[in-house]
């Protein structure tokens, strides 16, 4: 790696402040940053809480979200591959069938290695679109403002694509992102002043501009022709008299994430690891991830006790909940992100039964949008300032009434 440190340091004063390339420092900068450890050292007297960076943060959260990358390549592979199957089609077409033609691959549902290649070939171009577009819009307000390229959109660029279903277009990603990075983020200053969760802003947007792209039962199956639902869209669809009886998967596939759905969002498992990673080095708060819990599964208990005659969404036991949509990403991945969510520790217990309870109260009650987790999310990202604000607010109460006792 000497040869590329001594081209980089080379290349440094045509990037540095008065050389020709001044403007573009931030890009320079970057690359030097992702490749090597910052040289710059303080000069005064300084206090270090801990030595987890921005950087460090960001690249734990993304070694976090691997399990669900890799379920997300396989379940994509598995669900079309088991399609295939059924349809008895000999080959694919397009440039997808070519590719896996090309490296011999075949259409078994039972091959680890059938699924996973099918799979990367929609997963990939979906991340490379998202990152490629979303940089160059990061670096673009770098460059005008003049500072550094945060790293916090490597986070931001793999959670977009894991919350979208395996057809989108690929233009529809372009735009899903840049909406997300531009209104949802730099608009009120870059990473670490926006008051939303950009991924979830970009998915939003998506939702409510193209919804026949993001719901429904084609968009699921990554083969032309093939329509499947959700567990969630199952039991939505059905008679109340057949309640549970219409899903047509296991509590444990679904736990696994051998289910349709959004790309990574199916595996409940993947997302228990990725919790363990993200708590044990304290990125993630256990707080905000026990009360999306405890919301969600308290309030999904007393509708279940209660029943419906006319909503299915009624018979679908609160462990059933756990398990399907994007209740365990959004817990993990979405309602933890530390810019967006309650910072005082009473406060994100707060925020968190919040979102818990809105996602049940959407998926249950209003049965035409049988998923919520995003939506609930994106209405605690909103109210998460105010619970701080009165969660400060008490405790300053207490105190200055302690101090007059």
């Amino acid at each position: 790696m000497k040869p590329l440190r001594h081209i980089l340091e080379k290349m440094h004063p045509v990037f540095d402040k008065g050389g020709k390339l001044e403007k573009f420092y931030p890009l320079y900068e970057s690359i030097d940053t992702f490749l090597y450890t910052p040289g710059e050292v303080t000069s005064t007297a300084s206090h270090v809480r801990d030595s987890l960076d921005l950087k460090r943060m960001m690249s734990i959260v993304v070694l976090a979200l691997l399990p669900c990358v890799l379920m997300a390549m396989y379940n994509t592979g598995y669900q079309a591959n088991v399609a295939i199957s059924k349809q008895g089609i000999d080959s694919l077409s397009g440039w997808r069938g070519t590719v896996l033609e090309t490296i011999g691959v075949d259409h078994n549902p039972n091959s680890l290695v059938a699924d996973m290649a099918y799979g990367a070939l929609y997963f990939f171009p979906i991340y490379i679109v998202c990152m490629t577009i979303g940089g160059v819009w990061e670096v673009l307000f770098s460059i005008v403002r003049k500072h550094e390229v945060n790293e916090g959109f490597l986070v931001t660029g793999l959670l977009f694509p894991l919350t979208l279903p395996p057809t989108i277009p690929l233009w529809q990603v372009a735009l899903g992102i840049s909406f997300g990075v531009v209104i949802g983020k730099e608009v009120f200053g870059g990473t670490g002043r926006n008051f939303l969760n950009p991924a979830l802003t970009a998915r939003a947007f998506l939702y409510f501009a193209y919804p026949a792209a993001i719901t429904g039962d084609k968009v699921w199956t990554a083969l032309d022709g093939i329509t499947q639902a959700t567990p969630l869209g199952e039991l939505a669809a059905a008679t109340s008299e057949l309640g549970m009886n219409a899903i047509s998967v296991s509590w444990s596939q679904a736990f696994l994430g051998q289910v349709n759905g959004s790309i990574g969002e199916t595996s409940t498992l993947a997302c228990i690891i990725g919790a363990f990673v993200l708590i044990a080095s304290g990125i993630g708060s256990w707080r905000i991830m026990a009360g999306v819990l405890a919301g969600g599964m308290g309030l999904s208990t007393l509708l279940w006790l209660l029943g419906s005659d006319t909503n299915s969404m009624f018979a679908m036991p609160p462990w059933w909940h756990l398990v399907v949509g994007g209740y365990a990403f959004g817990l993990v991945f979405m309602a933890t992100d530390p810019v967006s969510a309650s910072m005082t520790d009473k406060g994100k217990w707060f925020y968190g039964i919040l979102i818990g309870a809105m996602t049940i109260l959407i998926r249950v009650i209003n049965p035409a949008f049988p998923e919520g987790v995003m939506l609930a999310i994106l209405f605690g990202n909103v109210f998460a300032p105010l619970i701080d604000y009165f969660v400060v607010q008490a405790n300053i109460k207490k105190r200055l009434a302690r101090n007059v006792a």
